[in-house]
């Protein structure tokens, strides 16, 4: 009789540790699957986008380093416009003697900062050629102008395309000199024509003598 009742309470003890076990496990398994549940998951795009503030941090770096060491920015940024009064002009091919074919030919203008501090030009410079007998204010070429910074002591050009005159080929522009004032300027310079006479077109759509922006 005492075998049976001690038979008996270990198989309830043993039952109820088997019991507890089983709960236990699927107490912790619940838990487990809740937590991986609601964690964040990183998709590609987010884990790229994570990497990518340190590459640009460097690019922004390395970017503003060269911009201070090309000195080009920082100098234009605070470049007033350039004046007539501080500028040098110059023709730029060699001597400036020019050829006396029939073909269309092209003359540079140098224009050099006499000054010693940055400044900046743009656009078209006005070009008038003169001979005894009247002026020519050139057309400007379909070029577009870009912004050109100077610093103390350098140079740009610009270029005048023009058309001889030949005998037989039209009236005759006897120029003598050339009068030159820079883009947004009022007050120019006179310049000695190197080159022979011109077939004046003054009147066509599109001549064969013509003025080029400054840098272009």
């Amino acid at each position: 009789m005492r075998l049976f009742h001690a038979a008996a309470a270990f198989a309830a003890t043993s039952a109820l540790a088997l019991t507890l076990t089983a709960c236990g496990s699927d107490s912790g398994s619940s838990s487990a699957s809740d937590s991986q549940s609601s964690a964040p998951v990183a998709s590609p795009a987010t884990t790229a986008s994570s990497g990518a503030p340190a590459e640009n941090a460097g690019a922004t770096k390395d970017t503003g380093s060269s911009s201070g060491a090309g000195g080009t920015d920082t100098s234009s940024a605070g470049a007033g416009r350039c004046h007539t009064a501080g500028l040098g002009f110059s023709f730029g091919s060699g001597d400036g003697k020019v050829s006396s074919s029939d073909d269309q030919q092209q003359l540079a203008v140098v224009l050099k900062n006499k000054t010693s501090s940055a400044c900046t030009l743009q656009g078209f410079p006005g070009v008038d050629l003169k001979s005894s007998s009247g002026s020519w204010s050139l057309t400007r070429s379909s070029v577009t102008p870009k912004k050109v910074t100077l610093t103390a002591g350098s140079s740009t050009t610009f270029t005048i395309t023009f058309l001889p005159w030949t005998q037989g080929s039209g009236t005759e522009f006897k120029a003598t000199s050339v009068v030159i004032t820079p883009p947004n300027e009022t007050t120019s310079t006179t310049l000695t024509w190197p080159g022979g006479s011109l077939l004046l077109q003054d009147g066509a759509t599109h001549p064969g003598t013509y003025t080029g922006p400054v840098g272009g």
